[in-house]
């Protein structure tokens, strides 16, 4: 048994007092955290968490996750910590996560159910001590695209033109990202993320990276998803129809409609520089290969929207040009 897990199940039985329980592996994460299922005697099941205190902090996780439930989001109960040694006890939302479910029937129900979360997420969420998602944060996770993508992914060299296009861009990114309405950034809010379960549906996951951002940040996270696409008529049809309940809820103002979109699709771009890059340094990195697939689907994204935006035309041209046909 790794080290960790013994650590783990040592907790479990001495710390916890658990007997006759059956562990196994439930989920990985794109970082250093993992999951088990522990079943007990009497059939119930906890997730247990383990988060190595020297690459990852748990203690974010638990703040956040009362301040969620406290507003009545259907994050996990926690049944016992121990941040010291980066293990938590947790509530078990179930295996059925959004991605699983999602198809032409289910999508406006599934989508329905998370706009309204988000609305709450938005409206009432925590906001004090969250961490800005200001423009330096912004521009570093733009610059996993050059850094991982290209170069270590794709050993691609930008000349002076290209690398003062993508300066450009960023600018242009990161001053539509600043002057939206701030409110709590979940940051990774997307069908792997989101689990149907009993009500309220759905159950949210991975939310201990929380930031004070853009309005529009966690909406493109969810209908630009990078794990599945939909029609973008479709995809502006539930992003306006989240504008009207965001103006009923108070987070945006009617006076922002003309902007709403433009916001949208722009911060659209950012995340997916963003994750594209990330996706390449989990392969690179971490020895995970397995999301170099959404790749094509996530920088497809960016092609659409430069198609569409003129200041744009040169980034969407040089990752239909240099980088797609190499993936």
């Amino acid at each position: 048994m790794p080290k960790r897990e013994h650590a783990l199940t040592q907790w479990l039985t001495e710390q916890i007092g658990l007997r006759d329980f059956r562990i196994e592996p439930a989920s990985d994460d794109a970082s250093f955290r993992r999951y088990f299922r522990l079943t007990l005697a009497d059939g119930e099941t906890r997730i247990a968490m383990d988060a190595p205190p020297e690459q990852e902090d748990c203690v974010p996780f638990l703040h956040i996750a009362a301040q969620l439930g406290a507003v009545g989001l259907h994050v996990p109960m926690i049944h016992a910590a121990d941040p010291a040694q980066g293990f938590i006890l947790l509530e078990d939302l179930g295996t059925v996560h959004y991605l699983d479910r999602m198809n032409e029937a289910t999508a406006d129900r599934l989508y329905g159910d998370a706009l309204a979360a988000l609305a709450v997420l938005q409206s009432v969420g925590p906001r004090e001590g969250l961490p800005p998602y200001d423009a330096q944060l912004l521009r570093r996770e733009m610059a996993l695209f050059p850094d991982w993508l290209l170069g270590r992914h794709l050993e691609l060299s930008l000349d002076a033109a290209e690398q003062a296009l993508l300066r450009e861009c960023f600018d242009l990114l990161v001053e539509s990202a600043l002057e939206q309405p701030r409110v709590c950034v979940h940051r990774d809010y997307h069908s792997r993320n989101l689990l149907l379960s009993e009500s309220p549906s759905p159950g949210i996951l991975d939310f201990q990276d929380a930031v004070l951002g853009p309005v529009t940040y966690d909406l493109v996270s969810l209908l630009k998803d990078c794990y599945i696409a939909w029609p973008m008529v479709r995809v502006q049809a539930w992003a306006l129809g989240y504008f009207q309940l965001a103006v009923q809820s108070g987070v945006l103002q009617p006076s922002h409609e003309a902007r709403f979109l433009r916001w949208f699709d722009l911060m659209g771009v950012q995340r997916h520089l963003k994750a594209s890059g990330i996706f390449a340094r989990l392969n690179h990195r971490d020895g995970k290969p397995g999301y170099l697939a959404d790749i094509p689907r996530t920088l497809g994204y960016i092609v659409e929207v430069a198609g569409r935006y003129p200041e744009l035309a040169g980034l969407g041209e040089l990752i239909e040009r240099r980088v797609l046909p190499r993936l």
